[in-house]
């Protein structure tokens, strides 16, 4: 996953035609077939051309090196915007019956919106289901619905503390190991310098969700187009919320939003001391926070209970073909070659991290040692995050609409006297109000 700001949408448009696709589709798990794998050897000679809407940007590089391996093969790489954006446009081709790409990548959180909206092609129905293995836990099981694959995985982004090892130096405190320990970090930061924080957090969907799914969490249940949604009795939940409260009530969270100018320069200067976020982050920190050079490391996320070893997935894409492409099965050779083929080591030279196990647990990728960080390997501790994500997770099958509305409810818990609880109650109603009316059946 490239880092960027994550821009909200109101909800637009992106609910009518989620609503019109239901009547069409009482369930997922009529899911794939398993058909025949394509004869991607047989496609990629006979050639043709294909449209990519992407964002990511290593993709260039691939494009490059498919086109040179399969000179009867035209790829047009678009970007039309990133991710919710991206997300709009995509929706109104399908709706429009023109326009649709061949390829497009597609956020993990969002895959199960477009699954069940039959927008994407079931990829097993090209051979995808031979694939499995290929690729890690949490990306493998975040493009499956019901029976079917609606994408390949392109990245991961297991979650690991990235911390500014001067700053903990300084004011003569451990990294912390623990959630409980962090607090006590936070505390200690704030108090040696009163416009110094250990973390910055103005509300957003993506970290929340993942720091309940590190706890355990299961707030999301979705059997096709049976969905519950229930904060308020999940156990995950409430750990998070707990300690969180405590951080927000005690002013120890820097009021900055990421990916601003403010945050960069925050990062740079040691005035925000940690990130706990997805394992795509350090060519973002390479290139946007270069006074940070030398004083960043990366350590294992902090656990709720001391001596576990459990993280989540924060971020991460997936390249999905719509079902509307005219050109599926070279559509698919192409993704293949990105996803699991020689397109991987593209895109890790190019600073992306993988999906694909083989990757992983190389001792090339892991043993890359890195400069920025003061030559720790940091590939290490990040494939060994990916190793221990917490199974059993589930995403909305209106996710994005869903976090398109976190601001305007649990978001007020930063800026008001709301509480986290009282603001996923609140995200939590909404959230059943709105899949009842697209014809889920919604229970909390």
């Amino acid at each position: 996953m490239t880092a960027r700001p994550r821009r909200l949408i109101r909800g637009t448009a992106l609910v009518g035609t989620l609503a019109l696709a239901l009547t069409a589709c009482s369930s997922t798990d009529d899911g794939g077939t398993g058909g025949e794998a394509v004869d991607t050897a047989s496609v990629l000679e006979t050639g043709g051309e294909i449209t990519v809407w992407a964002w990511e940007p290593t993709l260039e590089d691939v494009v490059t090196d498919f086109e040179a391996a399969y000179p009867n093969v035209t790829v047009n790489l678009e970007n039309v915007g990133t991710g919710n954006d991206q997300y709009t446009a995509l929706q109104n081709a399908i709706a429009a019956g023109d326009g649709v790409p061949d390829v497009a990548q597609v956020e993990y959180y969002a895959v199960p919106q477009f699954a069940i909206s039959e927008s994407l092609a079931d990829l097993s129905d090209l051979g995808a289901s031979a694939l499995d293995g290929t690729f890690t836990t949490g990306p493998w099981g975040s493009v499956r619905s019901g029976d079917g694959i609606y994408g390949l995985p392109m990245d991961s982004g297991p979650m690991a503390l990235f911390y500014n090892e001067e700053v903990f130096t300084e004011v003569g405190v451990d990294v912390p190991t623990t959630w409980d320990e962090y607090l006590e970090a936070a505390r200690a930061i704030h108090e040696a310098d009163p416009k110094a924080y250990i973390a910055n957090d103005t509300g957003d969907a993506g970290f929340t969700t993942s720091m309940i799914w590190q706890a355990g969490g299961q707030p999301y249940t979705v059997d096709g187009t049976d969905v519950t949604i229930d904060f308020a009795g999940d156990e995950g939940t409430s750990t998070f919320t707990e300690v969180w409260q405590q951080l927000v009530d005690e002013e120890l969270l820097a009021p900055v939003s990421s990916w601003s100018d403010e945050w960069y320069q925050g990062l740079g200067d040691g005035s925000i001391a940690t990130l706990t976020i997805g394992a795509w982050m350090p060519a973002n920190l390479e290139s946007g926070v270069p006074a940070g050079a030398g004083k960043w490391r990366v350590a294992e996320m902090p656990q709720w209970e001391a001596g576990q070893h459990a993280t989540a997935e924060n971020g991460g894409s997936s390249l999905a073909v719509p079902a509307a492409s005219a050109n599926a099965e070279l559509a698919y050779a192409f993704v293949e070659y990105a996803t699991a083929g020689d397109g991987v080591q593209t895109r890790v030279d190019g600073g992306a991290f993988p999906a694909t196990t083989a990757e992983l647990e190389s001792d090339e990728f892991r043993g890359k040692e890195f400069e920025y960080f003061g030559g720790q390997q940091v590939n290490e501790v990040l494939a060994d995050s990916a190793a221990n994500v917490v199974e059993g997770w589930q995403y909305l099958p209106f996710q994005v609409y869903a976090n398109s509305i976190f601001n305007d409810t649990v978001g007020q818990a930063y800026v008001s006297g709301t509480t986290l609880t009282d603001g996923l109650a609140a995200w939590q109603q909404q959230s059943v109000a709105y899949g009842n009316d697209q014809g889920f059946t919604v229970s909390e």
